[in-house]
């Protein structure tokens, strides 16, 4: 007699998987949005009592700026490049309702959304929850239920 060998698969916690996956577009939507104000350097000239020290650090607050705003350009870069690979990876349908659901500057009602594609509000539900999760999936952040004791 063979034995067959089972594999047991954790089960998706959704509702915490939607909770994250929610979470990155509202990071998505706030990097869609200009640097603010305290990243632009400063013109006016500041004068202190303290002597100059002579090193050989070249530093000044425009070029510490200059550098933190290229940083944090290419850290959004790569995030908004996940984000926008993964959303690539959907079908067609799931593609349409997470464009217009999360990533366009005004956020989409699910009623005008479901209308817009001529589906019903149980197969929208269903294509959305789809959706999240492949995109959980393909950004690596799916939540797994925690076994109970021994099963």
């Amino acid at each position: 007699m063979k034995r067959q060998m089972t594999i047991i698969l954790p089960e998706v916690n959704t509702k915490a998987t939607r909770k994250k996956v929610e979470a990155k577009f509202e990071d998505y939507r706030k990097y869609l949005v200009t640097l603010p104000s305290d990243f632009i350097p400063k013109i006016t000239p500041t004068y202190s009592v303290i002597p100059p020290v002579v090193t050989n650090s070249f530093h000044s607050s425009t070029e510490d700026i200059a550098i933190e705003r290229i940083e944090l350009e290419k850290s959004r870069n790569e995030f908004m490049s996940k984000i926008h690979k993964a959303v690539n990876t959907l079908k067609n349908d799931e593609r349409f309702i997470i464009l217009k659901k999360y990533m366009c500057h005004d956020i989409g009602y699910d009623l005008d959304i479901w209308t817009e594609l001529g589906i019903g509000k149980t197969k929208y539900y269903e294509v959305k929850d789809k959706a999240i999760l492949r995109l959980a999936f393909a950004l690596k952040i799916e939540v797994y239920k925690k076994k109970n004791g021994g099963k």
